[in-house]
């Protein structure tokens, strides 16, 4: 993959002889039914009404791919703490949530789309989907889309299903509330880049009976065959339509993540795109790349701490 900031930031080489690992900040406070190492913001209501409105089309095409977000971003978290708990997997793919066959490049897919945000006054362009939950409102992504690693949550904050060259068939989704690990949101731990955005309702509808969700799984095995789907917009891609890879996934080989890698070539602003098992279900979601191993995408392990995060989310 080419995911050309980020590389400059995490080349193996440089992370491992310098040591450099981002220092943790404070984090947001966490509403009090938030369970511990769960870090969760609730949208202002004006906000949320404003984002779809803020998001014009000119302003979208012009979005920055998030990836730049993860310069001097490192793992901090010994193996141990990403110990896998039970398997399990929620819901099951709904009315409109159908995987479709892998292909370099492919047709939109209603519950997939692009993700879009402000922070610290850039507007940022990501990838993300809609999962199975008790609220039918969840959109998975990576926490970088939601959360700059540094004590800042997104603005204006809006999921956009089967985008394509600029349309948007079923319309803006607002965040009501963003979650991401404390992992994550202290310290930019990139193990751990995994986020979920709970977003509102539009025309008295939830996302999920709208276009659909798929399942979304924790805990599983390693190694794994993946198909990747994201919206790839830094050179040689323009963003504008959906992409896709497939590959079984393979440890990092330097060791300095928990993340698994898989063949991709997709660039900046596929960032939070998911990653499905054969079975269908999520199970991980467009991370980062190295810029000395080329044509490779990482993926965050979907372990207990994710599992934590999602539940959060699907209860919020």
């Amino acid at each position: 993959m080419r995911l050309t900031s980020l590389r400059a930031a995490l080349t193996g080489a440089a992370l491992v002889a310098c040591g450099l690992l981002a220092m943790p900040t404070a984090a947001n406070a966490a509403p009090p039914s938030v369970p511990p190492g769960i870090d969760q913001h609730a949208v202002p209501a004006a906000e949320a009404a404003a984002a779809a409105s803020y998001w014009t089309a000119e302003r979208m095409r012009s979005a920055i791919p998030a990836d730049t977000l993860l310069a001097g971003k490192a793992a901090t978290t010994p193996a141990a703490d990403l110990a896998a708990g039970a398997p399990v997997t929620y819901g099951k793919p709904t009315q409109g949530g159908e995987i479709q066959p892998m292909a370099a490049s492919v047709s939109p897919i209603p519950n997939i789309g692009k993700v879009f945000f402000t922070l610290s006054g850039r507007n940022y362009v990501c990838s993300g989907n809609s999962v199975s939950s008790a609220n039918g409102s969840v959109v998975a992504t990576a926490a970088h889309c939601v959360h700059s690693g540094k004590a800042k949550y997104a603005t204006n904050w809006v999921f956009v299903p089967a985008y394509l060259n600029g349309s948007a068939p079923y319309g803006q989704w607002a965040a009501r509330t963003l979650t991401a690990p404390s992992q994550w949101t202290k310290g930019g731990d990139i193990s751990y880049d995994t986020g979920f955005a709970t977003v509102g309702t539009l025309g008295g509808k939830t996302l999920s009976a709208t276009v659909g969700g798929t399942a979304i799984a924790f805990n599983q095995a390693r190694g794994l065959s993946y198909t990747a789907y994201g919206y790839p917009a830094a050179a040689p891609f323009d963003g504008q339509s959906l992409k896709s890879c497939s590959g079984t996934a393979s440890p990092d080989p330097y060791g300095q993540t928990q993340s698994q890698g898989i063949p991709c070539d997709m660039t900046g602003g596929s960032s939070g795109g998911p990653w499905f098992m054969g079975t269908g279900a999520q199970n991980s979601v467009n991370s980062f790349g190295y810029n000395n191993i080329p044509n490779v995408m990482f993926g965050p392990y979907y372990g207990t701490v994710a599992q934590q995060t999602y539940a959060t989310a699907a209860a919020s």
